[in-house]
């Protein structure tokens, strides 16, 4: 299994590596809470490409902690590609992960070649309760999110698995990831931002609500939306195989 030593912790990642030679690697950037085991195997192995799917600090399989801040965030993952040698990535992220792509884009547009933004924002909010209960009562701020990140068609076994990757959170992981949503603003930026980009939205998300992506696809200089009828804010997983399609041709088009 891949893993780097990064900042004195041992650092796990998933990786696929394109037989080809060259190309822009794609980094896979989980969100608050979760672990690369949230991206679907599409996603993992997108082909002829070489795609890093990421357990951040302090999540999943890697050691150390979480950040409090996107910015902390945004500087750890500068690291992660200098580790593996890479000069530019195409970043798509997830929900905390998504504004990590965002706010890396714009203070590394040189090292920035796309993004793919799924049920993600600008600004994120996250409820005081969830804040509160993230360090103060792990079980209730799980309940609360597996409540609120499904859409209304998907199997209660999902939403189970779902849960149970909160509760395997340490709660002051949960609670760092909360604080850098909540912080999170990049609303007056983002016609600063020049790397094409991907937004992919599900309709009914109640944790980023549509109109956060609607919002940034008209904000952006080069951005395309694609939404997702009836799913939420698993997107990725609710509608695997749209959203693996929109993100595969993407990557082809802004891949040399």
């Amino acid at each position: 299994m891949p893993y780097l030593d990064l900042n004195n912790s041992r650092i796990y990642y998933a990786l696929h590596r394109n037989r080809l030679i060259g190309g822009i690697p794609v980094i896979l950037i989980h969100g608050a809470g979760e672990n690369h085991l949230v991206w679907p195997a599409g996603l993992r192995r997108l082909p002829e490409t070489t795609v890093y799917a990421l357990d951040l600090p302090g999540h999943g399989k890697s050691g150390g902690d979480g950040c409090t801040s996107i910015k902390d965030y945004v500087a750890w993952l500068a690291q992660f590609l200098d580790c593996i040698n890479a000069p530019r990535a195409i970043l798509i992220g997830h929900s905390m992960g998504g504004a990590i792509a965002q706010l890396f884009a714009l203070t590394h547009p040189n090292r920035t070649t796309g993004l793919a933004l799924i049920a993600t924002g600008a600004k994120l909010r996250v409820a005081p309760q969830l804040l509160d209960w993230a360090l103060s009562d792990l079980p209730a701020a799980a309940e609360m999110v597996s409540r609120m990140e499904w859409g209304p068609n998907v199997p209660e076994q999902i939403v189970r698995l779902g849960k149970q990757q909160v509760l395997a959170n340490r709660p002051e992981v949960l609670h760092g990831d909360y604080l850098a949503c909540d912080s999170f603003d990049v609303r007056e930026r983002l016609r600063d931002m020049k790397a094409p980009t991907l937004i992919v939205a599900g309709t009914v998300d109640q944790l980023t609500p549509i109109k956060y992506a609607t919002f940034m696809a008209e904000q952006l200089r080069d951005a395309r939306l694609v939404s997702v009828p009836d799913a939420g804010h698993m997107v990725m997983i609710e509608a695997e195989t749209i959203v693996t399609y929109a993100v595969e041709q993407f990557v082809r088009e802004v891949n040399p």
